[in-house]
């Protein structure tokens, strides 16, 4: 499987639309800024066709240290979720 990085990604857009590099890097990075300011502050972000962002509180949780087996406390925290969307499945199939 191959990687597209985000700066493949730039140079794809701005090829194919006819504009520069610096203003498609800007437009991506204040989208992505975004949502991820939204999803921060607790927002699910919802993309038609795509898919939705959301925040999942982790709870704070007894762990293993699989070395020695000592019992460790592993803190509270937050993570991102993404579920693609159903026209993105279609797509994918």
């Amino acid at each position: 499987m191959k990687t597209i990085t985000k700066k493949d990604m730039i140079r794809e857009i701005a090829d194919a639309h006819g504009t520069n590099q610096t203003v498609v890097r800007a437009s991506i990075d204040a989208f992505l800024d975004g949502i991820a300011q939204a999803v921060a502050n607790g927002t699910e972000v919802s993309i038609p066709g795509f898919g939705k962002f959301k925040r999942r509180d982790m709870p704070a949780r007894k762990g293993r240290n699989p070395a020695t087996g000592e019992s460790i406390d592993i803190a509270a925290s937050s993570t991102l979720t993404f579920k693609c969307g159903q026209q993105m499945k279609n797509r994918l199939n």
